[in-house]
């Protein structure tokens, strides 16, 4: 598993982490459409490509670990249109269309949690389709997945994240059986398992 240097973030000034441009006009972000190998065929709104049925589109998921191997969680923001209030892992998001999705990952952890990874590795792709019943959206994504280490106190960004915390394996489980979850976490994490096993070591427990 190579592992790279995550580059420095750097915040476009004419957009902000929400997606808010300086006038206070909501932004029209587009998502990168792809096809079942992961190819991509064209661009669509954010929004509509997740109203049902839902469009196929590119997204990164990260999981970050501290120096003890504990990882750390995000509680995305209660005025989220999506999925608010709910755990998740460190940090998801969509590239913009040509955007690698290793700068797009590193950009993001850092905008939302105000850190860049120390270490970020590839850790392969998975497809899903998970309809949020609370918001009648569907997550329709060809998801790649980056494991890494982050060795800065997370600052988040209260529009985008509630809290953070930082767990082990046995405190996760507990976590996961009494309080609601993204409903593509367990998803992401199981793909990403073997890169986190390679990560945090044998006696990880990941």
């Amino acid at each position: 598993m190579p592992i790279t240097p995550a580059p420095a973030a750097q915040i476009s000034p004419e957009t902000a982490s929400n997606g808010v441009q300086p006038s206070g006009v909501p932004a029209s972000i587009m998502l990168e459409l792809v096809d079942e190998e992961g190819r991509t065929i064209g661009t669509a709104e954010k929004l509509a490509a997740h109203r049902a049925p839902g469009q196929l589109h590119r997204a990164f998921s990260v999981f970050l670990f501290d120096e003890s191997g504990r990882l750390l969680l995000q509680r995305r923001a209660l005025g989220k249109y999506h999925s608010p209030g709910v755990w998740s892992n460190t940090c998801c998001g969509h590239p913009y269309p040509g955007e690698a999705p290793f700068a797009a990952a590193a950009r993001r952890t850092f905008e939302e949690l105000g850190v860049s990874p120390s270490l970020l590795a590839e850790a392969g792709t998975v497809r899903y389709n998970h309809p949020d019943p609370a918001s009648g959206l569907v997550e329709q994504e060809y998801n790649h997945l980056f494991v890494g280490l982050v060795q800065a106190a997370p600052r988040p960004d209260p529009e985008e994240i509630e809290s953070t915390d930082f767990v082990t394996p046995e405190e996760l489980a507990e976590r996961h059986a009494a309080l609601p979850f993204s409903a593509w976490f367990m998803t992401v994490l199981d793909a990403a398992r073997p890169a986190i096993r390679e990560l945090t070591g044998p006696s990880g427990g990941w």
